[in-house]
């Protein structure tokens, strides 16, 4: 399939948000996946961006943003501990988000968000955020270590709808998942194709997870692609 026939490019639609959404992107995702939901993600949100690394600890960007008094930073990732915004008031998530949110978002394969968040001793500071996940994945083409696990643009467009019900953001997502959506669709229309060389005919449209952990969480979203 040429990359012409995969472009999701006429189904981007550009939101505007209050909150700057940072997404960390792990060098592995940056180099091999350029349609991955990382780069779509930022490419839906004007008030975004990517910094590429592992570890964050000394990176000047991040700490730009950390050092800004002005900003209210926080980390969205899984973890009792955490403001989670799926059980939150109205008011106790406009409060807590403050009035310049930056919520930095760790994009990569579940094994290297957890490295990337180990080694970067800034990112172990900032507040967390989290939501309980009540959706499976649409993310079908690929394996995922839950059924409930999410990709990054899927994380965002919860995250986002949460907001919006807590009034920190008054924005559309109506069309937020299109790009994504179309993308799964041209690739699982490749696997079908028997003219191609990756042609699997036992594809299914449903979701397959990795049972790799023995534990379950009710708040739990794989930051991944």
């Amino acid at each position: 399939m040429s990359p012409k026939s995969t472009c999701i490019c006429k189904h981007i639609s550009s939101l505007q948000t209050k909150t700057r959404f940072i997404i960390l992107m792990h060098p592995k995702e940056y180099k091999k996946e350029k349609n991955g939901t990382g780069h779509m993600t930022k490419l839906q949100l004007e008030n975004s961006e990517i910094i590429v690394g592992v570890d964050f600890t000394n990176n000047k960007r991040v700490n730009d943003i950390l050092a800004n008094e002005n900003n209210s930073s926080f980390l969205l990732y899984p973890g009792k501990e955490n403001f989670n915004l799926s059980v939150r008031k109205s008011s106790e998530v406009k409060s807590f988000m403050g009035n310049k949110p930056h919520l930095f978002i760790l994009d990569g394969t579940w094994p290297c968000a957890r490295k990337m968040l180990k080694l970067s001793t800034n990112l172990q500071k900032l507040q967390r955020v989290s939501f309980d996940n009540a959706i499976k994945s649409k993310f079908i083409i690929k394996q995922q270590p839950e059924s409930l696990c999410l990709s990054t643009i899927e994380s965002v467009y919860t995250v986002l709808n949460l907001l919006n019900e807590g009034n920190v953001e008054h924005c559309d997502t109506t069309n937020f998942l299109v790009p994504f959506e179309k993308m799964i669709a041209h690739q699982l229309e490749y696997l079908r194709n028997p003219k191609h060389k990756n042609y699997h005919d036992t594809v299914k449209n449903t979701l397959v997870a990795k049972n790799l952990y023995k534990t379950e969480r009710n708040t739990i979203f794989e930051i991944e692609r």
